[in-house]
């Protein structure tokens, strides 16, 4: 017998999502040990205990797996749902192995995603004190003031609380759109396009470009690769302290 440890631990240890994100799980009643409706705050021992997520086994597992996705427009940051939407992981059935999304790019949006099973990283990557920056391109309507970039880059009020400061540069513009590159680290739900809402802009287009040393490169909607040695050793040296 081993020691006990906590079932949300013990979810993420098995990459099923982040200890926080497997707190909700449990609360909701999605999870269960030796067959009977877990609670917040139950111990197991890993070695010999039958826990399930929505009837499905989870057993832990050491390969752990990194991938970066262009998310199309079209697609929900999720593992299902319920309305029948594509998701994310829709893109990557073929690795036979249960990956969860990094974060959050909202339906209308495309370009950068991670997934992994790894969630204790993803916990972290998404975690506020790391300040991940994550890089988008942006094309909105009318063309942005001057005075519109700076508000935009000292900060917006969104439901009485103000956003970070921000880096925004006008990448390109013609007569009635600019295409302007955000650099933030919040993930608050659809910022960027609220930001934008708050001074009368219009975003036709968003699309991350990046997060942290992660790049898009020359992936196209709906391809995926795996992150490269060189990538995860640098963002575990930035969020794993």
């Amino acid at each position: 017998m081993s020691e006990p440890i906590r079932l949300q631990k013990y979810l993420s240890a098995c990459g099923v999502t982040s200890r926080r994100k497997a707190e909700e799980l449990i609360i909701s009643g999605r999870v269960s040990v030796d067959g009977k409706v877990a609670v917040l705050g139950d111990k197991i021992d890993p070695e010999t205990a039958v826990v399930t997520l929505d009837d499905q086994r989870v057993t832990n597992t050491d390969k752990r797996v990194y991938l970066a996705v262009y998310k199309p427009r079209g697609y929900l940051s999720s593992v299902s749902d319920d309305r029948g939407r594509k998701c994310v992981t829709d893109l990557v059935k073929d690795k036979n192995i249960r990956l969860y999304p990094v974060g959050r790019l909202d339906y209308d949006s495309e370009g950068l995603l991670l997934l992994t099973n790894d969630g204790e990283l993803a916990n972290a990557l998404t975690h506020p004190r790391y300040r991940v920056d994550k890089s988008y391109m942006v094309t909105v309507t009318p063309v942005p003031s001057p005075e519109q970039l700076k508000e935009l880059s000292d900060g917006v009020d969104i439901d009485g609380r103000r956003t970070a400061k921000a880096r925004i540069s006008v990448r390109s513009k013609d007569e009635d759109r600019a295409v302007v590159r955000f650099i933030i680290h919040e993930g608050r739900n659809r910022q960027i396009r609220r930001m934008c809402e708050v001074l009368g802009l219009e975003v036709l287009r968003l699309k991350r470009v990046s997060e942290d040393v992660v790049r898009l490169g020359s992936l196209k909607p709906g391809e995926c690769r795996e992150l490269t040695e060189e990538e995860l050793r640098a963002i575990r040296k930035k969020v794993c302290r």
